[in-house]
């Protein structure tokens, strides 16, 4: 036979590791300094002007459909 579990306690216990994933993902994306979250601004923005620019079409462009 399989081993008796309380399902109280296991919803608990799934609610606290759930809750410790989701400080642990909170700590990986705010606890960074000032100048790491500029930095990856930039980097994100760089990226996005650069893809905007070899772009075949402009997305605001609804005359060359």
């Amino acid at each position: 036979m399989g081993e008796v579990i309380n399902l109280r306690q296991a919803r608990k216990q799934k609610a606290r590791t759930e809750k410790e994933r989701q400080a642990s993902e909170n700590r990986a994306l705010h606890g960074r300094s000032k100048a790491e979250r500029e930095r990856d601004r930039l980097t994100s923005e760089k990226v996005e002007t650069f893809m905007a620019g070899h772009r075949r079409e402009k997305p605001d462009d609804p005359g060359k459909r």
